[in-house]
């Protein structure tokens, strides 16, 4: 392997700790709420309204019209998950230790997404930050593209021989699938795709662009894998994407970073989240 690791970034799914319960005084009204979200839709049936109104906006949400079939088909749906839910009651198992850990986590999981979409949400990541990553990264990637193939053997003196055979006469390609101990490339003869020298590790980099083209380095390039016979194929101007193509990756990545950012500050700075939660 001979190509950097590149960053990526996930959002977080923080575990905090469980709020206090709040005060006594406020356990009726809660109930009652309780109580009103859990009242079967009207008709009689065994789906509840506020459920029925929350699915049904979020279907909309992913792009389905609201329509009579749909309403059909979501109550239906919504009716077969109540059977199964009731069935499962029957035997007791909410009541296991493992399937109460697991309720919970799953419970918790929604949480913390939706704290960390309200947080998101109150701490935008603007285009112009966007936009100035862009360009950041695209300085760094170059205007030049390379395809190359590679020899890739443990030991210099191994790869100095097979810079004699290659002096001799034998081809490149041969060689890197008889020698090679690049998994990626070997079977290939050596052959790696059109990429950015950044994309390689520095020693790598250095030594392909300095090639001309169709010509193959005199002496092996020492890198952290190994010792690599490098031979340049062709170079042409980079086809960087436009910004509009990749914002989407940039707007999750820096969103990402955002996160990590106040989750640090959260770790930094302790809290009683059980006594805000009572407040």
């Amino acid at each position: 392997m001979i190509y950097r690791q590149t960053l990526a970034t996930a959002l977080l799914l923080a575990v905090m700790g469980t709020p206090a319960v709040a005060q006594t005084a406020a356990k009726k009204p809660a109930a009652a709420a309780a109580a009103a979200a859990a009242k079967p839709a009207a008709g009689g049936d065994l789906v509840s309204q506020a459920q029925f109104d929350l699915i049904l906006k979020e279907r909309m949400g992913q792009g389905q019209p609201d329509s009579p079939e749909l309403r059909a088909a979501l109550r239906d749906e919504l009716t077969n998950r109540e059977l199964f839910l009731r069935a499962a009651k029957a035997k007791g198992m909410d009541r296991d230790a493992t399937m109460k850990t697991q309720m919970q986590v799953a419970s918790e999981s929604i949480l913390i997404r939706a704290y960390i979409g309200d947080f998101l949400g109150a701490n935008p990541v603007g285009d112009d930050v966007l936009k100035k990553e862009y360009e950041t990264i695209k300085a760094g990637l170059g205007d030049k593209e390379y395809r190359a193939r590679h020899i890739l053997v443990e030991k210099k003196e191994d790869a100095d021989a097979l810079i004699k055979q290659l002096q001799g006469g034998a081809k490149f390609d041969d060689l890197a699938k008889a020698n090679s101990k690049d998994p990626g490339s070997k079977d290939n003869g050596g052959e790696l795709d059109w990429a950015v020298p950044s994309n390689y590790v520095k020693p790598f980099a250095d030594a392909m662009v300095a090639l001309q083209k169709g010509k193959y380095t005199p002496t092996p390039v020492q890198s952290p894998f190994g010792y690599h016979i490098i031979l340049l194929e062709d170079v042409r101007d980079a086809k960087v994407p436009s910004f509009d193509e990749v914002k989407p990756q940039l707007s999750q990545r820096l969103q990402g970073q955002v996160v990590e950012k106040h989750l640090a500050e959260l770790r930094a700075t302790p809290r009683d989240f059980g006594r805000i939660a009572a407040q």
